[in-house]
């Protein structure tokens, strides 16, 4: 693997199942390699460092972002996370495509500092199912559940600056999509009109009804 890979973004809100959509995607596509962010949250049941996360102090995340050593930083939900360059540049230099699973605020952050980034935004089927998700993963305090159900609309709003965008409806659909946008990207061209449906601006009927839907 001699040619640099690709900078994909998948965001969505808490709850959608990015991260089960990535872990699908991977398994059949093994050229997909996520890379890990640093944060300064604790750790949950059956994460493991240098897998899921770089845990780190808050006193190390200050140090390390000081030294520029981040591509993106952010505070979601009280904690911090950031996205390492070294880590992001080893990968992609070995050819595979990287894949950032983070916040819209990171994803955003990222086209900024790298306009090649390809952005994939993860819509949820409706509110109500986004909701159900939340409480039903039992991994977050009820406080905190309300938060990142109040901050979906916004959350879902930045969809409209994302390059695509996917509704999860049905998690193997999902993941096809997925693939079909990444396959395209890397074939070019006029490859790039079999993901076409899935441009951004093709969903803001999608991205308004769930911004004013409600739950």
């Amino acid at each position: 693997m001699d040619d640099k890979g690709l900078l994909i973004v998948l965001s969505g809100p808490s709850g959608v199942g990015k991260d089960t959509v990535f872990k699908l995607a991977a398994s059949r596509n093994p050229n997909l390699k996520e890379s890990v962010s640093v944060t300064t949250r604790a750790p949950r049941v059956g994460e493991t460092e240098g897998v899921n996360y770089f845990f780190v102090s808050k006193p190390e995340y200050d140090g390390m972002l000081a030294r520029g050593e981040f591509l993106e930083a952010q505070h979601v939900h009280g904690n911090d996370y950031a996205t390492p360059r070294r880590y992001l540049d080893e990968i992609r230099g070995k050819g595979y495509d990287a894949v950032l699973v983070i916040d819209v605020q990171g994803g955003l952050e990222i086209k900024r500092n790298d306009p090649e980034a390809n952005l994939i935004f993860v819509l949820p089927q409706d509110m109500q199912t986004l909701k159900a998700r939340l409480t039903g993963r039992d991994t977050d305090k009820i406080e905190v559940i309300r938060d990142r159900l109040a901050a979906a609309p916004n959350e879902i709003a930045a969809a409209t600056q994302y390059d695509y965008a996917i509704v999860n409806d049905s998690l193997e659909e999902c993941v096809d999509k997925f693939l079909s946008i990444i396959k395209a990207i890397k074939q070019g061209g006029n490859a790039l009109s079999y993901a076409e449906r899935y441009l951004s601006r093709n969903n803001l009927d999608k991205i308004n009804t769930l911004i004013h839907g409600g739950i």
